[in-house]
């Protein structure tokens, strides 16, 4: 089997056993996925839920977000870590937002790249999630470890990772990919010590072949 063969029978069994994966974080628009996907940077996706509808509410609209103070940001993301660089970052977003893109949440690479905060992984959160875009493959702290132990890459490097699985993965998978990788690493193939028993990869993981 050779090592796209490999990968897209992953995507084939993990597409079974996952029809509709998606982002678990919870947003009604565009900006507030992004603001989320900064705030979830080392915080679990769970944790940010419990702190953004509060944080949505007093900020409905991405002009709201560009006139707060970030201070006052702050104390209401105070469970994150590194939760001050995130509240200024999100706020000197939507200020970069409203100034330079009319208000729309930008749908490029490049353009999101540029904001305060935000990396290639944020971006392809956003532009795969909120608009359906396919600019890459969102590469966590998942998509690290499980890409390196199933073999599909060995490099440690998140953009040269990305780089690895796009010439993979059809580009019209690219978005699910990142988000079946993800879902599988954060609740069946996680980090902490676990049973492989019943992992859909099965024989395709060398660590499930040493566990049985």
């Amino acid at each position: 089997m050779t090592k796209k063969e490999k990968a897209l029978e992953i995507l084939k069994r993990l597409s079974a056993a996952n029809p509709h994966p998606k982002v678990e974080l919870d947003y009604s628009t565009p900006f507030e996925l992004l603001a989320a996907t900064i705030l979830a940077a080392q915080a679990t996706d769970k944790m940010v839920n419990t702190l953004t509808p509060a944080l949505f509410k007093k900020y409905p609209t991405i002009k709201a977000f560009s006139e707060a103070k970030s201070e006052d940001v702050d104390k209401m993301v105070g469970k994150v870590l590194f939760h001050t660089n995130k509240a200024k970052n999100i706020v000197a977003s939507a200020k970069i937002i409203m100034e330079k893109h009319g208000g729309q949440v930008p749908k490029t690479m490049e353009e999101l790249d540029a904001l305060p905060g935000v990396a290639r992984k944020t971006a392809n959160v956003v532009l795969g999630s909120a608009f359906g875009i396919a600019s890459g493959i969102v590469i966590d702290t998942h998509g690290i470890r499980l890409s390196n132990r199933l073999g599909l890459t060995t490099e440690k490097d998140p953009v040269k990772i990305e780089e690895d699985l796009m010439k993979l993965i059809p580009k019209d998978k690219w978005i699910i990919f990142g988000h079946l990788l993800t879902l599988h690493g954060r609740h069946i193939c996680t980090a902490r010590p676990h049973t492989c028993e019943g992992c859909p990869l099965g024989d395709l993981c060398p660590e499930y072949k040493n566990s049985n």
